[in-house]
């Protein structure tokens, strides 16, 4: 049996389970609709993991693909209680993005994480002040100010739940340079966001490495995140993240090039002790 994580591996585990049940059972999800006396499109958001479902439907789903009574049913009834937990930042979701709160729950069941960012800090590395600056400057007269204090909370609050548990997650960081010349909230707002990184490299779990111009021709990936999970059930997932698209990608030979590609850019960049000492000269310059 499979380790149970919480709410969104775990919803993200049961999607697949009821699909390859339903599939083993040779039942079309119209049939499986039909006898649930659910619409179509509900059948759907479940197997996609897009809505939660309660454990009385899990056990119904369970009886109509003749599997109930089983050690794999009851594994799949745990992860339904579990799906159904709330998270910690749910009192939060209405300002905050539905994709921003999707990545924060795969985040923070995470137990490796490698980003590359080419245009500002990650945000579990960012300070209080950056991060105000980037929601302002990312959403300018979009946003209320209630609205991005609770965006800019939430941000802290990741830090405190990922990085400041007991056993934090690898974080494996690259940045281009360019992410570090760009003074996002000013000269002084940026220095402290600089000095802020060169403390979080000293963690044995927080690799932070820099990529300078020096080194030539750049990924045209753009900036992403792999994260990689505890348990060998749940596949890696790459969060995209850009201006104008926010994306998923989970399919192991859709992930399998972003791993290449954080290979290479650790390959081209500069070792950890010498990121380090550049970004105290990049600071210094400020």
């Amino acid at each position: 049996m499979t380790t149970v994580q919480g709410p969104t591996a775990s919803r993200r585990r049961l999607r697949t389970a009821l699909r390859a049940a339903r599939e083993k059972a040779e039942l079309t999800q119209e049939f499986v609709a039909e006898a649930m006396d659910w619409s179509l499109s509900k059948l759907i958001r479940i197997e996609t993991g897009r809505v939660s479902i309660s454990t009385n439907d899990v056990r119904a789903l369970l009886s109509l693909y003749r599997i109930d009574g089983s050690p794999e049913a009851d594994e799949l009834i745990a992860l339904a209680r579990v799906a159904r937990q709330k998270p910690w930042w749910q009192d939060s979701r209405a300002a905050i993005p539905a994709h921003y709160a999707q990545y924060i729950g795969l985040e923070v069941e995470a137990s490796a994480m490698r980003c590359f960012q080419s245009s500002v800090i990650p945000g579990l590395a960012q300070t209080k002040d950056y991060a105000r600056a980037v929601v302002t400057n990312r959403t300018p007269g979009q946003i209320r100010p209630d609205e991005l204090d609770t965006r800019v909370d939430v941000r802290m609050r990741r830090k405190t739940e990922i990085l400041g548990r007991d056993e934090p997650p690898e974080f494996d960081i690259i940045l281009d340079e360019a992410v570090l010349r760009r003074a996002i909230g000013g000269a002084h707002v940026h220095r402290e966001q600089l000095e802020h990184l060169v403390a979080l490299a000293a963690s044995p779990t927080i690799t932070i490495q820099v990529v300078p111009f020096s080194a030539g021709a750049m990924t045209a990936a753009g900036s992403f995140v792999i994260l990689q999970f505890p348990d060998d059930a749940d596949d890696d997932v790459v969060y995209l993240e850009s201006a104008l698209l926010e994306n998923f990608i989970e399919r192991p030979m859709e992930t399998a090039p972003y791993h290449s590609e954080f290979k290479w850019l650790s390959s081209i960049a500069l070792s950890p002790t010498d990121s380090t000492s550049f970004i105290e000269k990049v600071a210094g310059e400020l």
